[in-house]
């Protein structure tokens, strides 16, 4: 991520703050010459510890957040969750979407073609809930640790934290990423057998989405991988973890 907003980054500090610019490695540098601890907030189970990474640097497991107090999910939902076999859910997170009606419509499409229901996070341009089948449910920002668990498969962007809460939860995914890091984790999804390869954004169909989602609700051993790995992530505690080290390594009490 780095490198891809080195320029922007060395332009604000030339620019801007009137300090030097920032070398190729950036922050990395120092915290390498220096060896100061690093903590890294994912799974191993995920992606293996790299055997060039020196002893300074530690993978703790995912740094996931309770669930606010006293938040309680919309009757409606309940209602809809009850109603019928668990949905997919398909959202794109943050990403801007240039055509919000023409890809609902292709979600839509897909959804129908699989005989599937879904919960659609908002961001769709100007669809309405009034205007959706009664197979399809619309919401708006909703704690992923409570709705993931609830689904049959999870459709986004692949984006670390929304990837990180869907193999939490123990659930197939189909990645659509944009750019960035998300193609990354996209093939991490699939490499690990919880999800079909990644489809990138400007690529994505109805009939490519309608068969990824064939693939994530039928394949029982994608379905049972994706079980195994939520077991194993859900029984870290990266941030346990992370305060152990920092505690350590920092001589905090």
């Amino acid at each position: 991520m780095w490198q891809t907003f080195r320029t922007a980054d060395n332009k604000a500090r030339s620019q801007v703050l009137h300090i030097a610019q920032a070398s190729f490695w950036g922050p990395y540098a120092s915290l390498q010459q220096k060896k100061q601890t690093i903590l890294y907030g994912y799974s191993l189970q995920v992606i293996p510890f790299p055997k060039d990474w020196d002893d300074f640097i530690h993978v703790t497991g995912y740094w996931f957040l309770e669930q606010s107090a006293g938040w309680e999910p919309p009757i409606d939902l309940i209602d809809f969750l009850q109603s019928g076999p668990p949905p997919v859910y398909i959202g794109f997170g943050s990403m801007v979407n240039s055509k919000p009606e023409e890809t609902a419509d292709l979600v839509l499409q897909a959804l129908a073609r699989t005989s599937q229901r879904g919960v659609l996070s908002s961001g769709w341009g100007g669809l309405k809930k009034e205007y959706l089948p009664d197979t399809v449910f619309m919401i708006g920002s909703m704690p992923h640790n409570w709705l993931f668990p609830r689904m049959a498969a999870v459709v986004h962007h692949g984006g670390v934290g929304t990837t990180a809460a869907g193999l939490w939860a123990g659930i197939p995914a189909i990645v659509t990423p944009y750019f960035g890091d998300q193609p990354f984790w996209g093939q991490r999804v699939y490499e690990l057998g919880v999800g079909p390869r990644p489809i990138p954004r400007q690529r994505l169909t109805v009939d490519r989405l309608a068969e990824a989602i064939n693939c994530v609700v039928s394949d029982a051993a994608m379905r049972e991988k994706a079980i195994r790995l939520g077991e194993c992530i859900r029984a870290e505690n990266g941030i346990a973890r992370a305060v152990e080290v920092i505690e350590r390594e920092g001589g905090c009490k």
